[in-house]
Parts: C-alpha cells; structure tokens; sequence
C-alpha cells in the first residue's frame, strides 16, 4: 500500500479525473507504427527529447524496419543515424544488442512481457511499460519517468524516490484500467504545466486537490 500522507481515495479519484479531463487523449508523442519501432524510439528518447527522436526514426525504420535487420545493422552505420540523440554510441550498442536478443530468444518478434523485456539489453522497467502499455495495450505497470516521479511527489502520491517504488505506490492507488493513461497523462502534466523549474500552479487543473509537496 502506498505510504504517501493524505493520499486519500477521493483525492485519487479526483486527480484521475482532473487529469482525464485535461488530457482525454494523452498518449505516447514518439512516433511508431508496431511494439518494434516504439522499443527502439523509448531507447532512443533517454535524455532527449521526443521531436528529436520522431525527427531520426523514419530514416532509421526505413533502413532496418524489424528486430532481424536491426541485429545485422553495421554499429558505425547506425551511430550516424542516432547521431542526434545523444550517448549514441551507448544507444547503438544497447539497440544492437537488444535486437540479437530478439531475434535469438524471440524469433524476432518483440515479447508481450515484462520479464522477457527487462532481460533485453537496453530495456529497464519503465521502457518494458511504455511498449507494454501502448503497443500491447497491457497495463501491467505504471512508466515512471522523471515527470511521473517529480508529480508524485508533489501531488502526495508516494514520498518515495526510487522509480520502482513510486511505480508501486500508484499502482496501489489507481485501478489497472486508468495505469497506462495515468503515466501518459502525468508525463503531459509535467512537460506543459508541473514544470520541475516552475509549476504553473495558477493555470493547474489539479491545483484544487494538489498539496503542492516541495513546492
């Protein structure tokens, strides 16, 4: 159970509800058409942004459209590609080697579960989520980045620090069926209104139920 003060089950509905009232459609902006492309756009994306990302992969995809021609990519070949993106000999390797992987142990077919992800070079927890929840539609989990991690915080949803732990925290205050819209929602919450230098807390759709923690 989740140990954050004053986390109320009506004040987690509300914050559910002001957020799906906010954010309707929320979902994922990395561009991707199948669980493959959105894995390798969720890699890419650490530590830059995701208009970088959309603006690298359609090239990327044409050139190695699965796991099977991904794993055979040369490496110098495909850090030019990523160029853009940041640690892009560190993201070439963990794509590489996340593809071998795939096409080793999966037949080439990107898994629908969280331990065959966490095990793919590359892919921790919050990665297996977003690919969990948006490609497959399974809402096994909640993507705690750093936007969800900062908003429960200070929405007094969990006063933990590790991902893991604030993951669990909102798992046991919100239902399965809200957990994938939830990390979306959050993270849009994040980038356009709880900003980590400055919360807009005048224009906040949530400000009504937010404790505002460190704020």
């Amino acid at each position: 159970m989740s140990r954050a003060t004053g986390a109320t089950a009506k004040r987690v509905a509300a914050i559910e509800a002001g957020l799906a009232a906010a954010y309707p459609e929320a979902t994922t902006e990395l561009h991707f058409r199948n669980p493959y492309e959105l894995l390798v756009a969720t890699i890419l994306s650490a530590q830059c942004t995701d208009v970088r990302v959309n603006m690298v992969t359609p090239a990327l995809f044409a050139r190695l459209p699965d796991a099977t021609a991904l794993a055979g990519a040369d490496q110098a070949e495909l850090e030019e590609m990523i160029r853009t993106t940041g640690f892009y000999r560190n993201k070439a390797k963990s794509l590489l080697g996340m593809a071998s992987a795939v096409v080793e142990r999966h037949g080439g077919e990107i898994p629908a579960r969280m331990d065959d992800l966490t095990k793919l070079p590359g892919v921790g927890r919050k990665t297996a989520n977003v690919v969990l929840g948006t490609a497959f539609g399974m809402a096994t989990g909640v993507v705690v980045d750093t936007h969800v991690a900062r908003l429960a915080q200070r929405l007094g949803l969990s006063e933990e620090t590790d991902p893991e732990k604030i993951e669990q925290d909102l798992m046991a205050l919100f239902p399965p069926s809200s957990r994938v819209a939830l990390g979306h929602r959050l993270i849009l919450h994040g980038r356009r209104v709880c900003q980590a230098r400055k919360a807009a807390c005048e224009s906040c759709p949530l400000a009504p139920m937010c404790p505002r923690i460190g704020l």
